[in-house]
């Protein structure tokens, strides 16, 4: 069963520049220059972006000098996943179930 904090989640993913973000964050570890390079965001907006994916648990961050690195959180995203799997599973078994009008 989905939770609040799934649905929370869901809505941080429903972002078209996040989702875009975590799609290229799944391929390799980049920086913000990287990010903008490969959106075309505005740095700010990409920041903005960038934290509330932070703050949902989806990426983490690595230092490097003058530059920060950004690493999707596979951990986060199989969490999801499993619960929409378990959805599915759950809408499989009770395709036969169907509750009578009163």
């Amino acid at each position: 069963m989905l939770t609040s904090v799934d649905a929370d989640l869901i809505r941080v993913l429903a972002d078209p520049l996040r989702l875009r973000i975590v799609t290229l964050l799944a391929e390799e570890t980049l920086c913000t220059t990287h990010l903008v390079e490969e959106t075309g965001a505005k740095q700010t907006n990409l920041s903005n972006h960038l934290k509330v994916l932070r703050e949902a648990g989806v990426v983490e961050t690595e230092p490097c000098g003058r530059y920060t690195y950004y690493r999707l959180r596979p951990d986060v995203i199989a969490q999801l996943a499993g619960r929409f799997a378990e959805l599915a599973d759950s809408a499989r078994n009770a395709a036969d179930n169907k509750r009578a009008c009163p």
